[in-house]
């Protein structure tokens, strides 16, 4: 049995698009999976499960989650030693930061860093972001919603297929946590 998070992509936002976790859990539960608890309101489950890889669990997920609520939601499955080797490979000093100062975009394919190359950095200074295994770490010192370093990254056209889903420092230590098993 291997321990994974799965990563909801848009759900529970602004008080749109809602699944309640308990409805989210139930229904993993449902599909076969064990041990499954969740984690706030926006998204994150963690579960085990001995059948299948990241990439075909989560489209189990996905197409359950669209049979039984009728949302379309985009699913990034990760085991317990990817989300420990992301929180590990932190480029900037998380120990030093605010958690709401620093993010993780989990990608579901590696990042191609032409996509990004036309950001002019300076201009956006003191703010930062560094390509990591699938994941895009953003150092935004007055936090996401003021972030204008967030809004350019968000407008890079992403290939067609490529989820990427943001959660902020609390939720990345608390996924290694929680998978730690």
């Amino acid at each position: 049995m291997t321990t994974y998070a799965a990563l909801l992509r848009g759900i529970n936002v602004g008080g749109n698009r809602k699944l309640p976790m308990a409805a989210l859990r139930a229904l993993m539960q449902e599909t076969g999976y064990d041990d499954v608890r969740t984690y706030l309101q926006s998204g994150q489950a963690v579960f085990t499960t001995g059948h299948g890889d990241e990439e075909s669990i989560a489209a189990k997920l996905a197409a359950a989650i669209e049979q039984r609520f009728g949302l379309t939601v985009d699913v990034i499955v990760r085991d317990h030693a990817y989300l420990r080797a992301v929180a590990d490979a932190c480029p900037f000093p998380a120990a030093d930061l605010e958690p709401r100062q620093l993010h993780v975009t989990y990608l579901s394919a590696p990042a191609d860093p032409a996509r990004y190359a036309r950001i002019d950095r300076a201009a956006h200074l003191p703010e930062e972001f560094r390509l990591g295994d699938r994941a895009l770490y953003l150092y935004a010192p007055d936090g996401l919603g003021r972030s204008r370093l967030a809004e350019q990254l968000a407008r890079r056209p992403a290939p067609k297929g490529l989820i990427a889903t943001t959660r902020n420092w609390n939720t990345v230590l608390k996924l290694v946590e929680m998978t730690a098993g």
